[in-house]
């Protein structure tokens, strides 16, 4: 294991800019979110969550696909992606919290599997993350329920922060890379302050209030149960479908293809969307979800039961706890895991 003095963090900043784009926390009109860092800009390592998730980096809110040229009869599609990999630029992704790592996997279990969103990853395979362990969750957090270690997220490289040191192992042959990159700002170092801030944010994370929701009921062979169940009309009926929670979420990733023409001909580009929308997968003959009692329950159904049957028990839900601070009617699947999961585990 290394270590960097924290004063020198803008040295490690600097190293690693000077080869690759680097993604930092940044705090910009009083709001912290991923952005690529330079000089003089305002690095929020102590920020326990970004307003947006990482996944930005990765899959954006909006993108450009393609744009197609008409002249006479002929017609030219003219390929608009960045392959980050063929043009050999390659980026760090710097600060990365467990949950929002968990995310990640999420995200790669939807675009990396077969037929493969090639948009989606030349960004993957072009990024190095680097994690950074929680050291002060705060009550909304629950990344405990989904068995998610906050104290010792996976990575590229996982980092550990203190008041005197930034503490960094390599994970894999990217990390080694980006470790022999830095080797000269970096100095050896023992476990003992690692161990000890771990233990101390592990008891923080026992005490916090939704670390031991019950999901026991959530499994496919209760599928019918909980989607017939009763409750769904109060849970959602305060809902305005804002969508909020689903641009906050680190692990949502629907989205719309549009056409838009220009006077260079056409583009094409993809957009966020939400499945709160009452547009959301609108058809010539209407919407198959009708009341937003409907498109509440598909969201929390998709997270908690259809997506783990699918994925091999894995949860589309990483308990960051975003949902639970942006929700202006305070729903959030906390809730729903209450109402419908039955008692906390002891």
């Amino acid at each position: 294991m290394f270590k960097i003095a924290k004063e020198r963090l803008n040295e490690l900043y600097a190293k690693i800019a000077e080869t690759q784009g680097l993604f930092l926390p940044i705090k910009k009109a009083g709001e912290v979110n991923y952005a690529v860092w330079g000089e003089g800009k305002e690095v929020s390592l102590e920020t326990l969550k970004t307003v947006k998730s990482p996944k930005n980096a990765f899959f954006p809110q909006t993108e450009n696909m393609m744009k197609f040229k008409t002249e006479n009869k002929n017609l030219e599609v003219i390929d608009v992606r960045r392959n980050y990999v063929e043009e050999g630029k390659t980026f760090v992704m710097f600060g990365v919290k467990a949950c929002d790592y968990k995310g990640i996997e999420v995200l790669d279990k939807v675009f990396l599997a077969e037929p493969v969103d090639t948009y989606y990853q030349a960004r993957r395979e072009a990024m190095t993350i680097v994690t950074l362990a929680c050291s002060k969750p705060e009550e909304s957090c629950f990344c405990k329920a989904f068995g998610i270690d906050a104290t010792a997220p996976q990575g590229d490289v996982t980092t550990w922060l203190d008041d005197e040191y930034l503490y960094w192992p390599a994970n894999t042959e990217k990390g080694e890379a980006l470790t022999a990159l830095v080797k000269d700002l970096l100095s050896d170092s023992d476990t003992a302050a690692v161990e000890a801030q771990k233990a101390a944010t592990n008891a923080i994370i026992d005490k916090l209030p939704f670390s031991n929701l019950n999901l026991g009921r959530f499994t496919p062979e209760n599928l019918n149960e909980l989607f017939n169940d009763p409750k769904w009309e109060e849970l959602s009926e305060a809902c305005l479908g804002c969508g909020t929670c689903t641009f906050v979420c680190p692990t949502c990733q629907c989205f719309d293809i549009r056409d838009f023409k220009t006077n260079e001909g056409v583009l094409r580009y993809r957009c966020w969307d939400s499945c709160m929308y009452s547009d959301f997968t609108l058809m010539a003959h209407g919407n198959s979800r009708t009341t937003q009692m409907q498109r509440f329950r598909q969201r929390f159904m998709h997270k908690l039961v259809y997506y783990p049957s699918q994925n091999d028990g894995l949860y589309s839900c990483v308990g960051c706890g975003r949902c639970v601070n942006k929700c202006p009617q305070n729903l959030n699947i906390v809730k729903v895991i209450k109402e419908l999961g039955g008692k906390e585990n002891d």
